[in-house]
This record gives C-alpha cells, sequence and structure tokens, in this order.
C-alpha cells in the first residue's frame, strides 16, 4: 500500500509566509497596558487601542484590594508608562472596525480612520460588573449599590452611616449565568474592612449562600470575621427580601442553619454582582474566528495545553476577556500570552503547512458546505475570478492545518488534501484488495 501511494506522490513544499513583527493588543485595562509594555521592552512596535479616552479600565474603578496596594495609583503607573514608551502608539476613544488576515499578516481598520498592520494580536477586551435589572431595589433606592459603586463611594468619603449589609452572588450562579465569578467574595471581604478600619463600631453583615474567597484569601474572610464582621448564611431557595418604607431601607433573610428570620436594616445594601464580559468582545469574535463560551467571553484553544492561544493562530488573550480573575492573575496571563505572541513577532518568516487543502477551480460551485467544517476558519466564500457572478471557495494556506475535513465535506469532489489526494488512497486500497486472501485460503 505504501509502495503504491509513493508511486503516485508529488513534492510538498512548505509556504514561507513573512511576519509583520508588530503587535496590536485590544484593551487598555490592567492585562492589555502590561502586554503592550512587556512586548515593547522587547523592541516590538506595539499599537493599543482603548475605547474610553484614558487608559485604566476596571483598575481604576477597584480603588481597593485585599492586598492593600492601590490599584489606581497602579493605574496611573502603568498609563504614564505606556504613554511615554516610544514603542507604543496609543489608540484612545476608539474601537476596532474590522480585522482582516492571518498570522503574522494582519490588517485592522478603526472606527477613527487609522489602519494598522500587524503580525499578532493580543484580545485583552475585559468584562464589566453585572449591573442588576430590578433586583433588591437596585436602580430604584439610590442607598442600593453595587460593589463597585459602594467602593467608589467609600473611597471618596461620601459614605455616611453606620449600617451596611453585602449580598453575594447577584447574577452569578443563577439561571443563565451559573458560573462563579470569583472575584466578588473577595471584593466584599476588602470592602467590610475597609469600612471596619474607618469605622470600628459601624455593623457589617454579609449575606451569603458560599463564601468563596479562592485560594490564599481565605485569609481575607478570616480577617474580616475577626474584625467584627458577621456572616448570615440563606438558602438559594430563599434570597433575602428587600423592602423600603418611608426611604427607609429593610432587609429580611432567613438564616439557614437555625431557621430564624433576621430583620436588618441597613444604611446601604451594597450587591455584589457577577462579571460580564466586555460588548466589544461580540464583534471581534466572528472578526479574528475565534470562539466564546456561551456566556460571551473568549474561550482558550485548551486549558490546560494552550491556555491563551486560539485554533486561530496569531490571536492570544489575557485578563477578564476569558473570564472573571483577580488582578494579579490578570498579569500573569498577560505575560504568559506575551511570551506566546514573541515566538512569533521573533521571526522574520513563518513555514506555513505543507499538507494542505488545494481546490479544482473547475469543479467548484461555491455551495459554502466545506466552510463550517474547517476548525481553523481558513476557508471563505468569495466571487470566482473567471465568473464574477458565481461563488467560489477560497483556501487561506497561512490558516489551513491540513485536518482533511472540508475535502470529506466538499459534495462536488472540487476540494483534495495534499499528500491525501483521491488517485493515492485509491492506489492503497487497490494494493490492499490485490493481496488479499481469498475466502478459500482464510479457511485453510
Amino acid at each position: 500500500m505504501a509502495v503504491a501511494k509513493a508511486r503516485l506522490l508529488e513534492p510538498l513544499e512548505n509556504l514561507t509566509i513573512n511576519v509583520n513583527q508588530q503587535a496590536l493588543v485590544i484593551g487598555g485595562g490592567a492585562s492589555g497596558m502590561v502586554a503592550a509594555l512587556e512586548l515593547a521592552r522587547q523592541g516590538f512596535k506595539v499599537h493599543l487601542v482603548e475605547k474610553e479616552k484614558e487608559l485604566g479600565g476596571n483598575l481604576r474603578k477597584l480603588h481597593y484590594l485585599p492586598s492593600g496596594d492601590d490599584p489606581t495609583e497602579f493605574a496611573k503607573k502603568l498609563d504614564k508608562e505606556v504613554t511615554s514608551n516610544p514603542n507604543i502608539t496609543v489608540y484612545t476613544g476608539t474601537k476596532v472596525k474590522t480585522i482582516d488576515g492571518y498570522v503574522g499578516n494582519f490588517k485592522t481598520k478603526l472606527e477613527s480612520g487609522e489602519e494598522i498592520e500587524h503580525g499578532v494580536v493580543i484580545l485583552a477586551t475585559g468584562g464589566q460588573e453585572y449591573k442588576p435589572e430590578g433586583e433588591y431595589l437596585y436602580g430604584k433606592n439610590k442607598n442600593v449599590l453595587t460593589l463597585l459603586e459602594f467602593k467608589d463611594k467609600l473611597s471618596k468619603g461620601e459614605m455616611k452611616g453606620k449600617s451596611i449589609v453585602f449580598v453575594q452572588c447577584v447574577g452569578s450562579r443563577e439561571e443563565g449565568h451559573p458560573n462563579c465569578s470569583r472575584v466578588c467574595c473577595t471584593g466584599t471581604m476588602t470592602a467590610s474592612m475597609k469600612v471596619k478600619e474607618k469605622d470600628p463600631d459601624a455593623s457589617v453583615v454579609v449575606l451569603y449562600r458560599d463564601i468563596r474567597t479562592y485560594g490564599f484569601r481565605e485569609k481575607y474572610y478570616k480577617e474580616a470575621a475577626s474584625k467584627g464582621v458577621k456572616f448570615v448564611r440563606f438558602d438559594d431557595d430563599k434570597k433575602p427580601k428587600v423592602e423600603e418604607k418611608d426611604g427607609k431601607l429593610t432587609v429580611t433573610v432567613t438564616e439557614e442553619d437555625t431557621g430564624k428570620e433576621l430583620v436588618l436594616a441597613p444604611d446601604y445594601l451594597v450587591l455584589a454582582s457577577g462579571t460580564r464580559p466586555s460588548p466589544d468582545a461580540y464583534p471581534l469574535a466572528p472578526m479574528l474566528k475565534v470562539p466564546q463560551t456561551k456566556e460571551g467571553f473568549f474561550l482558550e484553544a485548551h486549558m490546560k495545553l494552550r491556555p491563551v492561544d486560539f485554533a486561530t493562530e496569531g490571536v492570544f488573550l489575557a485578563g477578564l476577556a476569558h473570564g472573571p480573575k483577580f488582578v494579579d492573575e490578570s498579569i500573569a496571563q498577560a505575560l504568559g500570552a506575551v511570551a506566546r505572541a514573541g515566538t512569533i513577532l521573533s521571526k522574520t518568516t513563518l513555514e506555513a503547512e505543507g499538507i494542505v487543502a488545494s481546490l479544482d477551480e473547475d469543479l467548484c460551485d461555491g455551495c459554502g458546505i466545506c466552510v463550517p467544517t474547517c476548525e481553523y476558519k481558513a476557508l471563505e466564500i468569495v466571487p470566482n475570478k473567471k465568473d464574477p457572478e458565481k461563488k467560489i471557495v477560497d483556501v487561506n494556506v497561512g490558516l489551513c492545518k491540513g485536518c482533511g475535513a472540508c475535502v470529506g465535506a466538499c459534495p462536488s469532489g472540487a476540494l483534495t488534501q495534499k499528500g491525501f489526494r483521491d488517485e493515492q488512497i485509491v492506489a492503497m486500497i487497490d494494493a490492499a484488495l490485490e493481496d488479499a486472501p481469498t475466502k478459500q485460503e482464510v479457511k485453510q
């Protein structure tokens, strides 16, 4: 069989792809700025695109970190380093309009009109805090705030009152959003301890289903409890009820273990709401041909083997664009994305696969059946150059990995895989059948 195929072999050449040694980083938050800085320090030109008028993203909204570090100052420091670095071009107040191309050769057009050519893309589009839709009187009572809103008020010294109630898992671990948002519990511990630090006599009660201060952050839960923060657990089916009477809040909750009903009258009700992906992630996914989870976060190629890569080569991700995570985790992932991007940018050329799909234009009728079968998004329906009124499939050899899925799907036989053409496979089958034993020989 091997000899039969060898008679029909043809030379396969690895195609050479030139690499534009510049990078595009989408998102100017913590992970985006760190990624841009680290690439710039390695001598690569970086284009950093941020939709807001200033860099910093969610880092500017945190105000407090459990470690005691000041995220606002850290954001300012990163901002200064990024804007002063000669290798980084910053585009603020604009978004990506279109992205075309493939690894080593991307072309991006911004809504502001600029056009950028680059070799890799790092997605650091971030995330946003979920705004409850009428839950717990949010939006109806000015003293019902989300965790970030409360931290902002606390940092500005605008908090007036001595009684605060926190409610955990608002918009997380519920129907439609079953996943834990990871950062909420630790954020509550940080805010509650800051309240106690400012006023040791303040009453702070945390209503929760489960406390999930991940990893070594368990110590912040213990520290909050030691400072007098009270914790009340409620059942999933018996969520706290919030009412407003004469402009004052009343929170009624049934304590799970004892079954006792508690009535609280807080000055502020703070909702530890979940993390949602940035709306900017949705239009970028089809442009770059990368997948998303059902919640809208970007989905990596493999959670253990390729945690910052996509199946689409040359595109990497970091930070909240990937899912809810802490600042230090976002920074670590940004550094990982930089390391992976560097493996491409450090080269002037890349070698594409020699075994790729090829097209017989005379047989292709542009039906498009093959397009959704390609995991690498290497196929596209385009006008036929010979007859513009007809369609034809175009194979991007820079993206093709020679898996052969499209070849099997093509009803007209227009697609073949180099090194595994039909005549080669048929020759192998014929050779096997010629030497196959007869029924009589098998019996003997």
